[in-house]
């Protein structure tokens, strides 16, 4: 749908989301493709913190304390910490964070592929998004649907994360598309989670833009631009 495609452009203006989507599709941010620190990123993330006040900080604190010391070469070694860990405490903080951590790791070190990043990666393309409280790692507490689909972004999967800023996008688009097609009933809704993943996905299909694209365009529209770039020049400094 051509109206559609041209909403979105407008949108689109400006923003490196082809670049800022490869980064997540191709492990090339701050993290690599390292599954202890992109476990690490999704758990930090569960409380709502923002990436450079709260996610970037515990994540670099766990780095430190667990891989660069090598206390923790393996997600079997992760999952084997003690929720309580002195380390662990100082470098995550709240307890939501911590167990996501361990338990998402437990999940992940059973499964059969025998290889970290093979088990990460396997998990994220098979996972239902509109079934994550079926899922293992869904059922975690402290698991929402925004941090289940941030770990499957970090493990390279083409998709999108329903947190407040994609919410926002959505209903932005939502409100222009329906001035220009008012007699055009459009299936875009962002009043519970599934129903803004799956409005994300119609857009992709009628459009030129991938999920993962419309994910970063709806964070680099409605993040304060002070903050998106103090992100960027960790995540993805080769942008700026």
């Amino acid at each position: 749908m051509r109206s559609v495609q041209t909403v979105l452009e407008t949108y689109a203006e400006g923003v490196p989301a082809e670049d800022l989507a490869r980064g997540f599709l191709d492990f090339d941010r701050w993290t690599g493709d390292d599954p202890r620190l992109l476990v690490a990123e999704a758990a930090a993330s569960t409380t709502g913190q923002s990436f450079v006040g709260g996610i970037e900080p515990a994540v670099s604190r766990f780095r430190a304390a667990f891989v660069e010391s090598g206390r923790v070469d393996s997600l079997s070694d992760l999952a084997a910490l003690d929720l309580e860990d002195d380390a662990l405490v100082e470098a995550f903080g709240a307890q939501r964070k911590r167990h996501v951590l361990l338990e998402v790791a437990s999940v992940l070190a059973d499964r059969p592929e025998g290889d970290d990043v093979a088990s990460l990666r396997g998990w994220a393309a098979e996972a239902d998004h509109y079934r994550y409280d079926e899922d293992p790692i869904g059922e975690i507490t402290g698991v929402g649907p925004g941090s289940f689909q941030y770990l499957r972004q970090l493990a390279g999967v083409d998709t999108v994360r329903p947190d407040p800023t994609v919410v926002e996008f959505v209903e932005a688009v939502a409100a222009d598309l329906a001035d220009r097609l008012p007699d055009e009933p459009v299936p875009i809704d962002a009043s519970t989670s599934r129903r803004t993943i799956a409005s994300c996905e119609w857009l992709s299909l009628v459009t030129d833009f991938r999920p993962l694209e419309l994910d970063r365009i709806a964070w680099w529209t409605h993040t304060d631009p002070e903050d998106r770039d103090a992100a960027i020049a960790t995540q993805q400094p080769q942008l700026l």
